[in-house]
This record gives structure tokens, sequence and C-alpha cells, in this order.
């Protein structure tokens, strides 16, 4: 965890608990939330499909309940749907189920990143499609995966530049995630043009599920990763009771991603549960040549107490999880 980062307890009701994240980015607020859904979808990759996206809207319900609602209206709230990652987290009925609401307006736009073959570097795709409509006050809720904020920054300034077009009173940013550092980054920079662009701009609030994790790069001391793809453990900002539920199951804190692909961990699990038994078709093959539990678990998250799983057998786990895994593929 880096040391100039912060975790406050701000508020907590039942399952869920909400944490404010210190310093902040500019004029933003980010904090970190955790619930049983959040967990279950970090810790265990079984879960995908309908219970994957189910288990992330009744999160999502969980924290809106916990969310001081700052005068927003069922006139004024707007989901904003970036394909296709931003169905995933259910808002349009997560706000139902907090509020009450039934009138509140949804759009969607299309926002597909793409790394180029030539330099690695990351741009837009499939960006195409635009259903975009405002209230003529509007606080807007967004819900995305976010690794190196390619689509994020994309999208967001779509919006604003929607806005703009429809003169639209821009109040206010509720932004969900399983993402990292660059979030905030994307959205500073979002905050000050929100703000010099609508002059009743409110709040820029950012919610991590379960923490703020980190994307690996090339030089990221791990030997199973993805860069700019992954979000991992090591050396991330993470709500103590996702930490704590790492002694679970051994297999949970030595996961390649806390998330994997989103997309298809929802909509195209073939495609899911191949990238899931990839990675521990490897992590069977380094055990069967000597790697053991504690020694990855030390690179994965050295933060925890191995002696506390006890013996484990990495072999053995590495076979379970392939197992889940082809038990998806043909099903």
């Amino acid at each position: 965890m880096p040391s100039q980062f912060t975790l406050e307890k701000t508020i907590a009701s039942g399952e869920c608990a909400i944490y404010k994240i210190s310093p902040s980015f500019g004029k933003t607020e980010a904090y970190v939330a955790t619930t049983q859904y959040t967990r279950a979808i970090c810790n265990d990759p079984r879960v995908c499909g309908i219970e994957y996206t189910k288990l992330l809207q009744k999160a999502c319900t969980e924290v809106l309940k916990l969310l001081p609602i700052d005068g927003v209206t069922e006139a004024d709230a707007m989901v904003a749907n970036i394909l296709r990652g931003g169905l995933n987290f259910g808002l349009r009925d997560a706000l139902a189920d907090a509020y009450g609401w039934n009138y509140h307006t949804t759009c969607f736009l299309s926002a597909q990143r793409a790394q180029s073959p030539v330099d690695g570097t990351w741009h837009i795709t499939e960006n195409s499609y635009k259903k975009l409509y405002f209230p003529c006050a509007t606080s807007l809720y967004i819900g995305d995966v976010v690794a190196t904020g390619t689509s994020l920054e994309y999208g967001f300034n779509e919006l604003i530049d929607a806005a703009v077009e429809h003169k639209t009173d821009l109040r206010n940013i509720y932004f969900f995630t399983y993402g990292g550092i660059k979030t905030e980054e994307i959205f500073q920079r979002l905050d000050e043009r929100c703000r010099a662009t609508f002059r009743n701009y409110g709040r820029t609030v950012i919610i991590y599920l379960e923490g703020r994790f980190v994307v690996p790069e090339d030089t990221t001391p791990l030997t199973i990763r993805l860069p700019g793809t992954d979000l991992v453990r090591w050396g991330s900002l993470m709500a103590p009771e996702f930490v704590e539920s790492q002694y679970e199951k051994a297999s949970y804190p030595i996961e390649r991603c806390i998330i994997y692909d989103a997309g298809s961990r929802a909509f195209w699990l073939n495609e899911y549960a191949a990238d899931v038994m990839g990675y521990w078709k490897q992590i069977l093959d380094f055990a069967e040549k000597g790697l053991t539990f504690k020694e990855l678990v030390e690179e994965r998250f050295p933060e925890l107490c191995v002696e506390r799983f006890g013996e484990q057998d990495l072999r053995a786990i590495a076979l379970e999880q392939i197992k889940a895994m082809d038990k998806i593929l043909n099903r």
C-alpha cells in the first residue's frame, strides 16, 4: 500500500462499509466501498455470467443506500452506460432499488479500447454508437472497469461535449469502478473541465469497489501479469475486509486479476473461462517445477501472513481451479 495514501472509514451499515481515500486528487472525492458481493466477485472467478452482474448490481445498491443523495432527484438522475462494460454494474436497477426511483434517464455510448501491435499504445475503436439525452439538470451515474483509462477519458469527454451541446446543467458525477489510480488522475482533469464549463457543478465522486488496485507494468515484479490490463492485489490500497477475506480460501490471494475481463465475464463465458484457465495452467506448470504456495503468496500478496493458510499444495489448488473453468467451458 502506498504510504502517502490512507483509508478512513466514513460510514458503515450491515454488510457495506465505505472508506475515504486521502489525500484527494484536486477537488475529486475518492472512496473504497466493500460488500460481501464485491468480495465474492474479486476472489472467486467462478462467479460469472448472470450471477456476476446480479451481485455487482446488489453491491451498487448497498453503496447507494449509504451515499448522501446531495439533493439529486429522480428527474435529475441519468445513468450513462459506456458499452459494454458499463452494463455490468446495473446502475439503472440499483438506483431503483436504493431510492425507489422509476423515471430516471438512461443513455448509451460505445467505446472499446485496442492496443497497437506496433508501439503498444492504447486507442479507441468501436465508438460509433451513441444514444445520448440529458435532463435539464443532470447528475451522472456511471460504472466501468478502469485500467489504462483510455475508454474512461474518451467516454466522459464525449458526455461532457454532448451535455454542452444540449445546454445541460451538469451538477454531479458518481462513478463506480473496479480500477486503478489512473481513474483519479483522469477525473481530476474531467472535474476541472466540468467546473470551468458548468456553473452549478458540485461533486465528482469515485467509488472503488474493494480497493484501488495496481495495474501492472512491464517492470512490476510479478512472474505472471498482463501490463495495462490486470488489476492486481500487489501494492494496492484495499479495504481491510477485503484483505481479511483472502484467508477464506487459498486460491483467493494468488488469482492473477481481481476481475479478469469484465465484459467476457458477463457476456462471453467461453473467452472468460479460457483466460482464467490459461493462468492456472501456467501456475500448474510452475508448481510442477517446484514453485510453492508460500512463494507465490509472498510474490503476489506479501502483506498476508501465509502461515494462517496452513499447509497448502499449489498443484492441487491449480488443478481445482482448472477443473472449475473446464466445467464452464463444457457446460
